[in-house]
């Protein structure tokens, strides 16, 4: 459903993203981690049509990012880091609006936004204006405009940063509930991300992928058994701590 290739970005003198290519299928949740500065979220913005590469491209549902944005799009849905809402709209009224920005009117429009309050769990707020809300209700109003047309592939960029545990495991548990029938690619740099709901892992570290596998292959590879270490060993390392002693 997903198929990146080949995905490069410069900056100037910078290369961000050095050759970044890899699939996810349906029913497939990817961690896509990295540290900060690693080239995830700029990865993500090539991937949805948001960043021009520099070269590669990346096919959504058959469509390319590039040669066919609009068809692709219709494919996506994206979650960005902070993801912009209009604070003085009630939760329904928002979602109302991204109905209609998305094409849907009449009964099929408010189908689409009671269905979404229902899955995102947000009828308790439904009638709240969005700037009263907590952070991680914030966060699911978020989630709730990026699925609601039920996009076939889900990309969402630090979507438990920030929040607190509760708030983390309802939002995990909406990816793990939605994730049957979607491709779904989580970019993070929180490791219990990966154990808590990612059935694979690619950890990027200066714009290239160092490691793919599941997550019981990924602590298979660490001396120690350990998701952070191996995280550590392929994006710190040793090397790193000699400059800085």
């Amino acid at each position: 459903m997903l198929e990146v290739k080949d995905l490069k970005k410069s900056f100037g003198a910078i290369r961000a993203v050095q050759g970044i290519s890899f699939q996810v299928r349906k029913g497939e949740i990817l961690g896509f981690m990295g540290p900060n500065g690693a080239g995830k979220s700029t990865t993500m913005r090539m991937i949805t049509g948001f960043l021009p590469p520099s070269s590669g491209t990346a096919e959504i549902c058959g469509h390319d990012i590039l040669r066919e944005p609009v068809q692709a799009k219709k494919c996506i849905g994206y979650l960005p880091e902070n993801a912009p809402v209009y604070l003085d709209m009630t939760v329904t009224d928002f979602l109302r609006f991204i109905a209609g920005v998305r094409g849907f009117s009449g009964g099929t429009a408010k189908q689409r936004v009671e269905d979404v309050i229902r899955r995102c769990y947000l009828d308790k707020v439904r009638r709240q204006a969005i700037e009263t809300l907590s952070k991680g209700y914030k966060q699911r109003v978020c989630f709730a405009q990026a699925v609601l047309h039920d996009p076939q592939v889900l990309i969402m960029d630090e979507p438990t940063d920030g929040l607190d545990p509760n708030q983390k495991r309802i939002v995990r548990t909406m990816i793990k509930e939605m994730a049957a029938e979607k491709a779904i690619v989580i970019s993070t740099h929180i490791l219990e991300e990966v154990d808590a709901v990612c059935t694979r892992a690619i950890i990027i570290s200066s714009g290239k992928i160092v490691a793919n596998g599941t997550p019981t292959e990924l602590k298979a590879k660490s001396s120690t058994g350990r998701l952070d270490d191996l995280f550590w060993d392929l994006t710190l390392g040793s090397d790193e701590i000699k400059k800085a002693s």
